[in-house]
């Protein structure tokens, strides 16, 4: 994805320039930035545009910071050259490089191991694919960058500004990132994607009882849905079929059926101009309190402020 190039390279290249600039002082760059392909040759983004690189990356010292771009959707860890980048990446952060991914870039950023056991981010929508893949990567698709022990991640393809500005302020200081961000008018702040993310129920598994489990709960989720009863049905525990609803979709029973009622709420504020009051009844929460409270956790935000961000006006 050349964005998630282009705009983390521009963003490091104006820290020390556009500030300075923007108040008539002389340019004090602050960062050397270079494209690096696996051998050196010119590479083609999705949208056919060619990224030309400096030099091939074996033939690069060792930098402070490497960042793996996104490669949108498509990780294929068979492809040409994967597992050079990925023997190259463990080498540069065992010689004292920082790493860090962009949207997707965090597939190939866990494919060295180097993640196992820590936390990481990548886009909301991919959150099920990556989890199947890396199952021993603490996942947050709830931030926009995570940062741990010099391994960094952004979470979506405009997230390089943000995961790109947290990294200036780690390594120059927060004076320059708030300059970058005033002349870039990116929130330097800004560390969530909860508010834009979807749910999506992961169907692809073969337990027929854990599907009719949420075929039903697709069905009935504005009335009392009774888990002990549908458990029982099932000639399991509560806590067998917890335990095998979450080895199927990753969310509990309890959790996946806050998740769809929450997503329902969300289309009635984007779509109706219902109070929350009457959302949150026909969702299936006559405690409106407790609902509100839940949507925040869930999306960061306040019900209204999600309305007035994404609602059709």
């Amino acid at each position: 994805m050349l964005s998630s190039i282009a705009s983390p390279m521009d963003m490091f290249l104006q820290a020390g320039v556009l500030w300075k600039v923007a108040m008539g002082e002389r340019p004090t760059p602050l960062f050397d930035v270079e494209i690096v392909t696996a051998d050196g040759k010119p590479v083609t983004g999705f949208n056919q545009f060619p990224v030309v690189p400096s030099r091939a990356m074996h033939e690069v010292d060792v930098p402070d910071l490497v960042i793996v771009p996104s490669q949108g959707f498509f990780f294929d860890p068979t492809a040409r050259d994967h597992q050079d980048r990925v023997d190259w990446l463990i080498d540069t952060h065992k010689n004292g490089a920082d790493l860090a991914s962009v949207c997707a870039g965090a597939f190939t950023l866990a494919s060295t191991g180097l993640l196992n056991g820590k936390t990481a981010t990548t886009h909301w929508s991919m959150a099920n694919q990556f989890k199947k893949q890396f199952p021993e990567v603490d996942l947050r698709t709830d931030l926009l960058v995570t940062d741990e022990e010099h391994l960094f991640c952004g979470g979506g393809i405009s997230a390089e500004l943000n995961l790109s500005l947290y990294l200036i302020e780690k390594y120059v200081g927060r004076e320059v990132a708030l300059q970058s961000a005033r002349c870039t008018l990116v929130d330097l702040d800004c560390i969530t994607q909860s508010p834009f993310a979807v749910f999506t129920p992961e169907k692809n598994h073969s337990d027929k009882l854990v599907f009719d489990a949420q075929e039903h709960i697709d069905r009935h989720y504005q009335t009392d849905v009774d888990v002990e009863a549908i458990a029982d049905t099932s000639g399991l525990s509560v806590r067998q079929f917890n335990r095998r609803f979450k080895a199927a979709t990753g969310e509990t029973f309890i959790g996946y059926l806050q998740l769809v009622r929450i997503e329902a709420a969300k289309a009635d504020l984007i779509n109706t101009s219902h109070p929350f009051e009457e959302i949150s009844i026909k969702s299936g929460y006559e405690n409106i309190s407790f609902f509100r409270r839940l949507f925040k956790k869930n999306t960061s935000i306040t019900p209204a402020e999600y309305r007035r961000r994404f609602g059709n006006r």
